[in-house]
């Protein structure tokens, strides 16, 4: 059986994440899309736009030395615009090493995913590395 095209499509983002593929991921964000980091770190927020979603990853990469890794584990969804991933990150910044699981629930509208809600197994480890 083919997998759900949300569920490619999000596979297809965390490749391009990957890869530092900036270009497919902005041709798979709406317009408008908003991503939310949880948190109180120097990264939490919620990014409004391609522009600030893609200059928020591109600050992963200078706040880690290039060291933030994302491995994707599970691809789950519901067929109804929603998609949830599990993950694993990895980096390393100031003297401090993150090894954590995460994942993203995002909403998708036809082929653009519109809405980006993080979520942490640690909150409190992810603000410690992220402070």
């Amino acid at each position: 059986m083919a997998e759900h095209p949300n569920a490619q499509l999000v596979r297809k983002g965390y490749d391009a994440f990957v890869r530092g593929d900036m270009e497919t991921l902005r041709a798979m964000l709406a317009a408008d899309a908003t991503h939310h980091v949880p948190g109180t770190g120097v990264l939490s927020g919620d990014y409004k736009g391609q522009d600030a979603i893609l200059d928020m990853y591109r600050r992963l990469g200078e706040e880690t030395g290039g060291t933030f890794a994302v491995e994707l584990r599970q691809v789950l969804v519901d067929g109804r615009g929603h998609a949830v991933t599990l993950h694993h990150l990895t980096a390393d910044r100031q003297g401090k090493h993150l090894d954590e699981d995460g994942g993203i629930v995002f909403r998708i509208v036809g082929d653009k995913m519109t809405d980006l809600d993080e979520c942490v197994a640690d909150i409190d480890a992810m603000n410690d590395f992220w402070s």
